[in-house]
Formats: C-alpha cells, sequence, structure tokens
C-alpha cells in the first residue's frame, strides 16, 4: 500500500513538473516571439491575440468537454490525473506571466532559435506528463485515447491535431511565423516520444542460421549479452529451427554483424528499433565490454 501511494505521489509530482515545464515554454517563448501553438493552446492563443482573453482560463475552460470523453475511455485514475494535469497547465500559464523571468528571454530577434528552444521545452515537458501516466488536457486526451485503444504514436497525434490548429492560426500569423511554429511543432514531437519512450534505446537483432550455437556462444563470450533462442517454422521447407534474439546498445550492433559474418556469412540478421530496454545490462551495471575478437 506504502509503494502504491509513493508512486502515485511520484507522478503527480512529475505530472506537475511537466505541466509547469510546458506552460513556461508557452508563455516564455511562443508568445513573446509571436509563435502559434496546437491543439487547445494554439486556440488559447488565438482568443488570447484577438480578444485578450486569459490563455489559463480559457484552457480550463476548453478542456471541459475532452476531460468528459477521456472519462469514458481512460478510467478513474486516468481521468484523475487528466483533471490534475488540467489544472496544474491552467495554473502555470497564470503562474508565469506574474515572474520576472519572463521578460528576461527576449528571443524575437531569432526565430529559428525561439523554434528550436520552444519545440525543445514543450516536448519535454510533455513528454514528462505523458511518461507518468498522465495528460496536460486538451488534444493530449486524444493522444493519449489513441495511444491506448490503437497504439499509435503520441507524438504523431499531437502533430497532426498541432497541423489543424495551426491551419487556423494562419488567421492573424504570416507564414514567416508559421514555419517557424511548424517547425517548433515537429521537434516537440520527437522529443517528447523521445522523453516518453525512454533514455534506454536499443537494437532488437533477430539471427537466423544454422549454426546458432556457434553464434549465441560469441555473443555470450564477446559481447556478454545475454540472448534467447526462438522455436520457429519455415515458411518455404517447414522444418523447425532456433532463431536467436538479442538486444544490444546501437554502438554494438555493428560488433553483432562481424560475429555473424565470421561464423556463417550466409546468416539472416534483421536489425529493429526498441524504444526502451529495462533490465540488466541497460539499467543495471553489467561488466565491460570486451573489444577482443579472437576465439
Amino acid at each position: 500500500m506504502q509503494r502504491i501511494k509513493s508512486k502515485t505521489i511520484l507522478e503527480l509530482l512529475m505530472i506537475t513538473i511537466g505541466c509547469a515545464i510546458y506552460g513556461l515554454s508557452l508563455d516564455m517563448i511562443s508568445v513573446p516571439n509571436k509563435l502559434a501553438d496546437g491543439g487547445l493552446s494554439g486556440i488559447s492563443l488565438i482568443l488570447h491575440h484577438f480578444w485578450g482573453i486569459n490563455m489559463g482560463l480559457s484552457t480550463l475552460v476548453l478542456n471541459i468537454p475532452l476531460i468528459l470523453l477521456g472519462y469514458r475511455f481512460m478510467g478513474k485514475r486516468l481521468f484523475a490525473y487528466t483533471i490534475w494535469g488540467t489544472l496544474c497547465l491552467s495554473f502555470f500559464l497564470w503562474f508565469w506571466r506574474l515572474v520576472p523571468i519572463i521578460s528576461q528571454f527576449n528571443l524575437e530577434h531569432d526565430l529559428f532559435l525561439s523554434a528550436i528552444l520552444a519545440g525543445s521545452l514543450s516536448g519535454f515537458g510533455l513528454g514528462l506528463v505523458f511518461r507518468f501516466n498522465g495528460t496536460s488536457g486538451g488534444t493530449d486526451i486524444i493522444a493519449r485515447i489513441c495511444q491506448m485503444k490503437y497504439g499509435i504514436s503520441s507524438g504523431r497525434i499531437l502533430l497532426l491535431c498541432d497541423a489543424i490548429v495551426l491551419f487556423i492560426s494562419l488567421s492573424y500569423l504570416d507564414i514567416k511565423h508559421m514555419m517557424y511554429t511548424l517547425l517548433a511543432s515537429y521537434i516537440l514531437a520527437k522529443v517528447m516520444d523521445a522523453v516518453q519512450q525512454g533514455a534506454y534505446t536499443a537494437r532488437g537483432i533477430i539471427i537466423i542460421s544454422d549454426k546458432y550455437q556457434e553464434i549465441g556462444k560469441m555473443i555470450d563470450l564477446k559481447l556478454e549479452r545475454g540472448f534467447t533462442y526462438f522455436k520457429a517454422l519455415g515458411g518455404y521447407r517447414h522444418q523447425d529451427r532456433l532463431v536467436i534474439y538479442v538486444v544490444v546498445s546501437p554502438h554494438e550492433v555493428p560488433t553483432v554483424k562481424q560475429l555473424v559474418e565470421r561464423e556463417d556469412p550466409n546468416a539472416f540478421v534483421n536489425v529493429i528499433d526498441v524504444h526502451e530496454a529495462l533490465g540488466e545490462g541497460f539499467t543495471y551495471q553489467r561488466k565491460r565490454w570486451k573489444f577482443s575478437f579472437k576465439k
């Protein structure tokens, strides 16, 4: 029970930090440099530009129907996290406007730098929110539902929603600022996915060879990586065989290829992206990697 409570506190804290970073990015960079934004934040910017409506208030009001939609698909826990994230973002959009640090970041002379910084900060903030099972409201709710139900990357969904709102934002932005906003949105999607999926990126390698025992032994000796045998059935000859699956760091991929080439030049090797790798050798300390190729 204590563990569950500690996990909940950690998740709420990280959602708060993520919303604070995202709100800081909007107030510190997007608004001063006349960069638009996507989703409900972009709509709030439009309302702020034409009618001077407070962004925190408009964000809170516009989130109400989407929050009700999220309740149907997310369940009570994620629904509570969504309400928390929505309130946090609305609060920080109001709070950062009162802090003097906002006026100290004048990047109007460099829209390229502004777009990079805005995309990076916003992506990092939203990535934290999603990584700890929350949303900041708005189109984040739609992205979370698509991710849960259809396995679609949340960054891609947000990029699509952003494109729609940005098109509407042409009503008050020129093409120059719009193109820099698109750059910021692209960076946001990439950074967000990277933060959400984890820092321990890796590569999965599938090896099909008649010399699977020799190859497996060399992987164990030279890389000190664990590997797994999968039972497979050949599609042409319908013969049973064992397939090697091993997860390695990106810089170890060439070494595995060399090992396989030395043992069986005709082996089939397939390298796939692994967005997150947890466990021994990645999040735990392992023995130092050997560079020798001698048997």
